[in-house]
């Protein structure tokens, strides 16, 4: 993806309620840094939600892309980073990279991890919005040279793990649907019912605690929202030595389809 490099730079403490058993950050931790700093970015070049408000405008994550490189304990104040990518007509995407304090910023070196974020701009009716020419030259724009980040799964085989699940009202987000995190946590979750009940991990499958492994890396293709008080329902099966997984609404469309990996 080429791209500007006009970055935005915050920082961000890793909370104990941000962590995990281990000690370290949990990975939808990172989705919500990623989301928050676009925002402050936004922000600083003067398109707050407000501007958006009055224009009928949002932002939502159409895809993600994450690699957790290095462990990233409770505590540790992150250096993060974002810039806008690339964009075309109703799309832009975004690299978060997360520092810890004592990593050198050099041409070259790894972050302890990196998101990639797909937004598509929507209208007041949900429909795709061209994205306003005046943003080209606030964030540097440079057209993107690769297409949506995609998530292409099989169906899903005959001894998949199926789970039942609804949004909670405290996984909503003022838009009125699971924030784009939550799904990361559902995925999580699933992998770790499986793991503990030795339904798939085998020789040829996933290793075991791929979800803390490091690296790892994600990959989740938003089809739809998960809006309350609805019923879904998810599939988990091993691909690969590690894990497909697939989220659908109520007759059977797809909401999310993910990938996790190790190393």
């Amino acid at each position: 993806m080429s791209g500007s490099w006009d970055p935005f730079e915050a920082p961000f403490r890793v909370r104990f309620d941000e962590s995990g058993p281990d000690g370290l950050v949990r990975t939808s931790t990172l989705l919500r840094y990623a989301q928050d700093i676009a925002w402050q970015h936004s922000d600083a070049r003067g398109y707050d939600r407000e501007w958006y408000r009055e224009r009928g405008l949002t932002w939502v994550v159409r895809a993600v892309a994450i690699e957790v490189a290095g462990p990233i304990p409770m505590g540790t104040t992150l250096q993060a980073t974002t810039s806008v990518v690339g964009h075309r007509r109703v799309w832009s995407r975004r690299r978060g990279d997360f520092r810890l304090p004592a990593e050198p910023v050099v041409a070259g070196s790894p972050p302890a991890a990196t998101v990639i974020t797909d937004w598509l701009l929507l209208d007041r009716a949900n429909r795709p919005a061209r994205i306003p020419p005046e943003f080209e030259a606030a964030f540097e724009l440079l057209p993107a040279t690769n297409g949506l980040i995609r998530v292409a799964l099989e169906s899903a085989p005959e001894d998949a793990v199926h789970s039942r699940l609804a949004v909670r009202p405290h996984e909503l987000d003022p838009l009125v649907h699971a924030n784009n995190a939550v799904y990361l946590d559902w995925l999580e979750e699933s992998v770790l019912a499986a793991e503990a009940t030795a339904v798939a991990p085998t020789q040829a499958g996933p290793p075991p605690g791929l979800t803390r492994r490091i690296p790892r890396r994600y990959r989740m293709e938003y089809a739809g929202s998960a809006e309350p008080e609805v019923n879904l329902e998810s599939a988990l099966w091993p691909v690969d030595g590690g894990w497909a997984y697939r989220l659908a609404a109520p007759g059977g469309a797809d909401l999310v389809r993910a990938r996790v990996d190790g190393g």
